[in-house]
């Protein structure tokens, strides 16, 4: 007698898919804290944001109304949408527990810190925004981070070589 075969299992549903990244964001700034938001969005912004046809390079949050804005995200329009697409660079409201905001507010009060988007991500069917408070960089920082990096890359390449 011979024993069934199981099918293949499938991917988890609840698994976190990451969609975008900023790259940038660590580059230019320390990250000091990270937080999960979720985000307001239209129909027609989630279908092109799961197929990646959106940018959040450029964007940041601000605390505005007690209400956490993301502020200069791209989000191209729906190819199969309608007349009633959402503009693309819209301010879009994130969503986050009134304590997590009066936290923020009072880590951003102090001189030289931002909230800046590090990915974009959907978890159990949602988009969320993962949120960095930052304090820019200067451009020595940059260039230790790279020497860094590439101090690193060699000593990787030479304990490989071996």
């Amino acid at each position: 007698m011979t024993k069934p075969v199981a099918a293949p299992k499938a991917a988890d549903p609840h698994a976190r898919k990451t969609v975008l990244t900023n790259r940038k964001a660590r580059h230019e700034y320390h990250i000091l804290d990270t937080l999960e938001a979720g985000m307001s969005l239209v129909g027609t912004e989630v279908k092109s944001i799961r197929l990646g046809q959106a940018s959040i390079a450029e964007s940041f949050a601000r605390i505005e109304n007690n209400e956490v804005w993301l502020h200069n995200m791209h989000v191209n329009p729906y190819e199969h949408g309608t007349q009633w697409n959402a503009e693309p660079r819209r301010p879009r409201k994130l969503l986050l527990h009134r304590a997590e905001i009066e936290r923020l507010r009072a880590s951003m009060d102090q001189k030289g810190y931002a909230l800046i988007p590090l990915s974009l991500f959907f978890q159990h069917g949602f988009a969320k925004l993962e949120l960095g408070l930052g304090k820019g960089k200067q451009l020595f920082d940059k260039r230790d981070d790279l020497a860094k990096r590439d101090v690193a890359r060699d000593l990787a390449r030479e304990l490989s070589s071996r």
